[in-house]
């Protein structure tokens, strides 16, 4: 708007650069134009003010298709008074000279017009065609209508406003049929995403069983290198039970040998300490034998001897000698009992 100010008895206005104002006095325009700025008396002047900006108008209104559905248009009418001189002349945007606000609504009275413009020909196309082809490609057929309708209208001419551009954002159903026309769409979206679902579990599964498989291979080669470790541990305690086998059987074989040498050497000096045995056993033997022969010599002279000295003596003396010899290696005998008659016998076979 306008900014007015008040100097004693005058007040003064300054425009945009974005608003057209019109200073009349007495029904004689004085000035006109975009960014003025001028002094002016309250009581006689009459102010008009007409934005040339490009201004916006959301639209949203109801319609009716084909098969008698029910939708909502939404869309976006940008426009400009290209002709402001034409705008004020039709409309009121007249301005309060003390203020500097307008007296009407002339824009609420733009917006209306363009409005009804504009729904005219859209419910127009959309009872022509179904409610699936209106959301699909009814969009396209409702921009360029309402933009055609709005170009070519004489009271928008006449009204000194051009339509820059003409926008449909948007064309919806009810909200329950439009869930309903969703559900297909739900459904097939629904059947792909248990799709992917099925096809990435699959795919898991599949990775699943693959690591499961190397895993098992892993186990099979960790088998077959721990069953080549124990063999080979088995070959490498064999080779050293061989190796300890050859080695106390070389240690033995020289044990026996040593042993042997030993053993032969011990049969050699016993051989000859059985040799030395055997010729002091000899010697022994000898001399045992020659003094056994010397005292059997001396015993036989001895007893040659004592038969010669026995030779010249009487009988009854060697009979008594005799009995003495006997009664020498007879047992001891404590007591004798001799009988007279055992005396006699005696006493006879002695006298015989």
């Amino acid at each position: 708007m306008a900014d007015v100010t008040r100097r004693l008895h005058l007040r003064h206005l300054r425009g945009a650069p974005t608003s057209w104002v019109s200073h009349t006095l007495k029904g004689t325009e004085k000035r006109s134009g975009t960014g003025l700025s001028f002094w002016y008396r309250p009581l006689t002047a009459v102010l008009s003010e007409v934005p040339v900006d490009d201004r916006e108008l959301p639209l949203l209104f109801h319609a009716r298709t084909e098969d008698f559905a029910d939708v909502t248009v939404q869309a976006t009418v940008t426009y400009r008074f290209s002709d402001p001189a034409a705008a004020a002349g039709r409309l009121d945007f007249s301005i309060d000279p003390y203020h500097g606000k307008w007296r009407g609504q002339p824009l609420d009275q733009v917006a209306t017009l363009l409005a009804e413009l504009a729904q005219q020909p859209a419910l127009d196309l959309l009872a022509r065609v179904p409610l699936a082809e209106a959301l699909t490609t009814g969009i396209a057929g409702v921009r360029q209508s309402v933009a055609d309708a709005l170009a070519t209208d004489p009271r928008l001419t006449e009204t000194g406003v051009s339509v820059v551009s003409a926008r449909v954002v948007a064309i919806r159903p009810e909200p329950d049929l439009e869930r309903a026309l969703q559900t297909p769409t739900r459904e097939q979206v629904q059947q792909d995403a248990d799709k992917a679902t099925y096809a990435r579990r699959a795919h898991a599964v599949q990775q699943e069983r693959q690591i499961a498989e190397n895993e098992l291979q892993s186990k099979i080669e960790l088998a077959r290198r721990q069953q080549e470790l124990v063999e080979q541990h088995g070959a490498n305690t064999r080779r050293e039970a061989e190796l300890d086998a050859e080695t106390q059987l070389v240690a033995a074989r020289a044990e026996a040998d040593r042993k042997e040498v030993a053993s032969i050497a011990a049969a050699e000096r016993a051989k000859r300490i059985a040799a030395s045995e055997a010729e002091g056993t000899r010697l022994r033997d000898e001399a045992r034998a020659a003094g056994a022969r010397i005292v059997g010599l001396a015993e036989a002279e001895a007893e040659a001897a004592r038969l010669a000295a026995y030779q010249d003596l009487p009988p009854a003396v060697l009979q008594a000698l005799a009995l003495k010899e006997l009664a020498g290696h007879l047992p001891s005998v404590n007591e004798l009992t001799i009988t007279p008659d055992v005396l006699t016998k005696l006493v006879g076979r002695l006298g015989q």
